[in-house]
């Protein structure tokens, strides 16, 4: 009887570490790209010992010899630079360069990413000439950052899964197209970033350098769409996708935040109790910032009307859906009535009224 009981005992301790095992093995490569909350709250914790910063102002900017284009006022905590309260720019889990960015990318035809990706999967474009290329959702949520090199130039392609902002940058930092790479940290819950060449901080969310020597100084977006694949590749049938030989393994096809198109608990946490109920949190929308003024636009809005003309702070803008590719495009209207398509920054509400709290709103 003792044998047969110490068997089970033993048995009962096994399953119990094959279990335990399973589960930290298999979420490991899940949870390690998310924000832990408890070390979240540590962060702030200890950024409330940071000093108060000091605003520059007047002759002392001129003394910093920025070439910028300033959103939000530079202050100087401890001899260093920023725009943003440095309470704010939290850990979001992760180490510098914990999410890994694709720096070599490889590009595969749409017959090869047939085996593997769906049509309903979305993703962001690009287009150069006559390169046309698409980078997958369910790769960029594991990555956030792709190096790409179109045409001989060097573009950031950006994705932060917590605020469904996803856009393309000319990654271009003093007069050098240079790589970047996640720098561990959030601000608003939006992906922080670092470039490579001075090693500063970089707001995806901005499109700036929010704390450095640079900051303020902002970087130009380029004209992309975040589409369905199967809208993509009707377009281009000879176009090139990003390709799953990364160099890193990873679940692609999962995803460790869940539904794309859905605001996390943890997302709306990470913006403090700032809330706008003019939108429901995870409403899709694209913002403009000119003159230092931003404006929001509700996509679906634009979807249903077919097509809008604004004016915003002297500026006529035309936002149109291009049905074929079911998204929004944004042009600016010149005075000769010829258009110039502008990229609008892409985000949930939450995300971009957190940035922007002053937003006005076309809903």
């Amino acid at each position: 009887m003792k044998i047969i009981f110490t068997i089970i005992i033993v048995l009962v301790i096994a399953v119990g570490f094959v279990f335990i095992y399973q589960k930290f093995t298999d979420d490991d490569e899940v949870d390690k790209t998310i924000a832990v909350e408890e070390e979240i709250e540590a962060d702030v914790e200890n950024r409330e010992e940071l000093e108060t910063p000091s605003t520059i102002t007047g002759e002392e900017t001129e003394e910093v010899d920025l070439k910028i284009l300033r959103t939000k006022e530079i202050m100087v905590t401890d001899g260093v630079q920023h725009s943003v309260d440095l309470k704010e720019i939290m850990s979001g889990g992760p180490p510098k360069d914990g999410i890994p960015s694709i720096d070599n990318p490889k590009f595969i035809s749409i017959d090869e990413a047939d085996e593997w990706l769906k049509d309903e999967e979305p993703g962001i474009s690009f287009s150069r000439g006559d390169v046309h290329k698409f980078y997958p959702y369910q790769i960029l949520v594991w990555h956030e950052l792709v190096n790409d090199t179109v045409d001989g130039e060097r573009i950031l392609v950006t994705y932060c899964p917590l605020c469904l902002s996803g856009f393309i940058f000319d990654p271009l930092v003093q007069d050098e197209r240079v790589e970047f790479g996640t720098s561990g940290k959030l601000w608003k819950s939006n992906l922080v970033m670092y470039d490579r060449k001075t090693d500063l901080l970089w707001s995806l969310s901005l499109g700036e350098a929010i704390m450095g020597e640079m900051t303020g100084t902002k970087l130009t977006v380029l004209p992309s769409d975040q589409i369905r694949y199967k809208n993509w590749k009707q377009v281009h049938p000879n176009g090139q996708i990003l390709s799953r030989s990364t160099g890193a393994t990873r679940f692609y096809g999962r995803s460790p935040y869940g539904d794309y198109f859905s605001v996390t608990s943890l997302a709306l946490q990470l913006v403090g109790g700032q809330r706008d109920d003019r939108l429901p949190p995870g409403a899709f929308i694209f913002g403009i910032v000119i003159n230092d003024k931003a404006k929001a636009y509700l996509v679906e809005a634009i979807k249903d009307k077919g097509e809008l003309e604004d004016e915003f702070e002297g500026t006529n803008l035309l936002l149109r859906y291009e049905k074929e590719l079911d998204v929004v495009r944004v042009f600016k209207k010149l005075s000769d009535g010829t258009l110039e398509r502008i990229n609008p920054f892409s985000n949930f509400w939450f995300s971009w009224v957190a940035v922007h709290p002053q937003t006005e709103l076309y809903k």
